[in-house]
């Protein structure tokens, strides 16, 4: 008897840590099933009540963390095997060690402190996931809400961290109530599981409503975004077409270009050919893109280039390599400029790389050789240390030059609102991941800093999907996937400046305080229980 009860216990387990993994893909963009995280954590709540094998609760765990990983990031293999296998399997370990800490905390001290315990690590684990040098925060809880951003207006207070609390939090209510379900009377006790999803959504809509309500000053000035729609892996960085690739950007911009033009988006890397940055002006390959810029002295052209800086004998940085068979050392960007007539080039160097594909952190750089091999840039890219806001006289539009994967940093993008952004362009290229839901989710995550910032975001993405999404996280245009095209918009700027920008992920770090409490309050119970014996 007693052998059968563990057989079904240990069934049980299994079913509910592969329910939680599904539940967590289906509410994830771009399912477009956001409800569903109300309660995706639920399952493994069950299984932390009832496994009293920590070994056993960590394996359900694991499970479930990477089904959700495979399920929601499958996508990564069609840039690289090893970079999705590795990112996947080691995102889903690093997944289990907030909660191996909640059903530790859980299991010594009872229902509050584990609350406590899975709220305050958690959110830990996401905010040191989002600045170390392993970061891979694609799956932060208030992601989830990207696609139903109509719910979470109040992220202009809390940002991501803000929707992860109220993921968690939700999550435990429901699973307390499903507990006590046959102790207390039921409709007073799902007053706080309602109530905990219900009023957050009302707020929201009440300040949706206050912004859909407000009045701008139409906009002469118009914003030009480019999809040149160039396959990243048969044409973009192949020899010989480069010439093509310029002549194809500069006729798209030139075919919608007018007097009220002031600003022009090409994607990541739209210029491809990597060139020494004092030497980009003098670059024969480039000169048909300053002449357009001559020919029209009244835009601004932003865009994504390859480039080099030469730092002579010195190793100026710990990325920097030397040209073979010298003693010159240099670094590679993934870069962004800005060109206008009888300006100086801006340059802003891409500074959240792409771990294991753009970067290695400085404890793995022994493995850049092998790095190498998988798709990466030896020793990783160069990067500057903060972000650029990109001002040009005469031109309304300051501009975020924002890289790629750098629109997934939420409090990363506020610095570029602080040093006076008042429009957040981002340029991409997601050709890599094909026609999967990788891209799609790159886009919605957009909506997000919009509504974090009260910022207006236009989005030039090589293959798509371009975009206009307005400061309420609405998208107003697009471009859809794998086609060649040009969106015109009279995007407005918004001066105002919010509560999240100006202070940043104060849920995070108060997660953290939190966390140093907890551990330091079961430090402190273990020092007094091992001087008890």
């Amino acid at each position: 008897m007693i052998s059968k009860t563990i057989y079904l216990k240990k069934q049980s387990s299994l079913f509910l840590s592969i329910l939680s993994g599904l539940l967590l893909i289906c509410s994830w963009p771009d399912f477009l099933f956001a409800p569903i995280i109300f309660f995706a954590w639920v399952p493994l709540f069950f299984i932390a009540q009832q496994e009293k094998n920590k070994i056993r609760f960590f394996l359900h765990a694991l499970l479930s963390m990477f089904i959700w990983n495979v399920g929601t990031t499958w996508w990564i293999w069609n840039s690289t095997a090893a970079g999705a296998i590795g990112a996947i399997v080691a995102n889903s370990l690093l997944m289990c060690i907030p909660l191996i800490g909640y059903y530790t905390m859980n299991k010594k001290y009872g229902k509050t402190i584990g609350c406590l315990s899975m709220i305050g690590f958690w959110l830990t684990f996401e905010y040191i996931h989002l600045n170390w040098q392993l970061s891979w925060p694609w799956l932060t809880l208030g992601n989830v809400f990207s696609s139903s951003s109509n719910w979470v207006q109040w992220y202009e207070y809390t940002g991501v961290s803000g929707g992860s609390l109220w993921v968690l939090a939700a999550n435990l209510a429901i699973f307390y109530f499903l507990e006590n379900v046959n102790k207390k009377p039921v409709k007073k006790a799902l007053l706080l599981p309602i109530g905990m999803i219900a009023f957050p959504i009302l707020i929201s809509y009440l300040l949706l409503n206050n912004y859909t309500n407000r009045k701008y000053e139409p906009q002469k000035e118009n914003v030009i975004i480019v999809q040149p729609n160039i396959n990243p892996y048969t044409e973009k960085f192949a020899e010989g077409t480069a010439q093509e690739q310029i002549h194809k950007l500069v006729s798209l911009s030139e075919q919608q270009t007018d007097e009220n033009t002031r600003l022009i988006i090409w994607p990541e890397t739209a210029l491809p050919v990597g060139v020494w940055q004092d030497q980009l002006a003098n670059t024969p390959l480039y000169q048909p893109v300053f002449d357009f810029v001559k020919l029209h002295p009244q835009i601004t052209l932003q865009t994504g280039i390859e480039t080099y800086k030469n730092y002579g004998l010195e190793k100026a940085t710990n990325t920097a390599k030397k040209i073979e068979g010298t003693t010159t050392y240099y670094d590679a960007f993934n870069a962004a400029i800005s060109l206008k007539a009888n300006e100086p080039i801006q340059f802003y160097n891409k500074s959240k790389l792409v771990p294991g594909v753009e970067t290695l952190p400085d404890f793995l750089l022994w493995l850049s050789a092998i790095f190498e091999k998988f798709g990466g840039t030896a020793g990783g890219y160069g990067h500057d240390k903060e972000s650029k806001a990109f001002a040009v006289k005469g031109n309304p539009y300051v501009t975020a030059p924002i890289i790629c994967y750098e629109s997934i940093y939420g409090e990363y993008l506020t610095t570029y609102v602080n040093k006076g952004a008042n429009l957040l362009t981002i340029m991409t290229n997601d050709g890599w991941w094909g026609n999967t839901a990788g891209h799609r989710q790159h886009l919605l995550y957009a909506k997000l800093r919009a509504i974090e910032n009260r910022k207006w975001v236009v989005r030039s993405a090589n293959t798509g999907i371009s975009a206009v999404i307005d400061n309420t996280g609405k998208i107003v245009e697009t471009k859809g996937w794998d086609e060649e095209g040009v969106i015109k918009y009279n995007v407005p700027t918004c001066s105002a400046t919010t509560f999240y920008t100006k202070y940043g992920d104060l849920l995070f770090n108060l997660a953290t305080f939190l966390t140093g409490a907890l551990i330091t309050f079961h430090l402190v119970a273990l020092f007094k229980k091992k001087r008890a014996q």
